[in-house]
């Protein structure tokens, strides 16, 4: 089993997130496993304030290191071993179908969700291994980049996709986009269906999709052709 433990300030958004679709039928079967810890539960203030003034003044607040370093000692404490703790920022790599494949290869991950105009840099040096961010723009928190990435990496975990192959040949699993899907009627608004995918014959099924496949990261993803030289 995979665990994703998640300091957050809004483990409610975790929780729903994790606990429908496919996510949700893999904990229930038991594939992966976790939890959304609420930093605001190892404050000391009795208003649970967790963020301050930031030295040197500017803008905004910033999360303290206090709370978020309780927090994660809580989780800690419980594993064998200690976990990779990714901090979900702006700045760090990009996330992509590589790194999620090397992530869900650890039976333990943390993900710690920034607010405000950070977190204090001093508890991010004491227990941060990875610096993750899923594109170049700014969003309110951690909390929606912590859940695709905990989607991604569920999705390559042994079991929890019904068919042992749709992660295979998905996107970016051989370096392209997928190819085109077709379903019932074989023919919307005068658009029919291609002949090759209603022949039966699997070879040519396998030719076409892997034409289509090229053809289309070709038109919308070009970089990734140029990677894979």
């Amino acid at each position: 089993m995979n665990k994703f433990h998640v300091l957050t300030l809004f483990p409610e958004m975790i929780e729903s997130g994790c606990s429908t679709s496919i996510l949700g039928r893999a904990k229930e079967a038991g594939h992966i496993g976790g939890e959304a810890v609420n930093i605001r539960d190892f404050t000391r203030d009795k208003h649970k304030k967790v963020d301050d003034y930031p030295y040197g003044g500017g803008a905004g607040m910033v999360m303290q290191a206090e709370p978020i370093y309780l927090a994660y000692q809580h989780i800690e404490q419980k594993m064998e071993k200690k976990p990779r703790v990714i901090y979900v920022t702006p700045q760090g790599k990009v996330f992509h179908q590589e790194m999620a494949k090397e992530l869900a290869e650890e039976e333990e991950l943390v993900f710690l969700c920034g607010h405000y105009e950070g977190v204090d840099e001093r508890v991010l040096e004491e227990i941060v291994t990875d610096y993750v961010s899923i594109g170049d723009y700014v969003l309110t928190g951690g909390e929606l980049p912590a859940m695709v990435m905990i989607d991604a990496i569920s999705r390559l975990v042994p079991g929890v996709l019904n068919n042992g192959d749709s992660a295979e040949y998905e996107s970016f699993e051989n370096g392209m986009l997928e190819y085109p899907q077709y379903t019932r009627p074989p023919e919307f608004l005068g658009r029919k269906v291609p002949e090759v995918l209603l022949s039966g014959h699997h070879g040519r099924i396998e030719e076409w999709r892997k034409e289509q496949s090229y053809l289309r990261t070709k038109e919308r993803r070009p970089d990734l052709l140029d990677k894979n030289k």
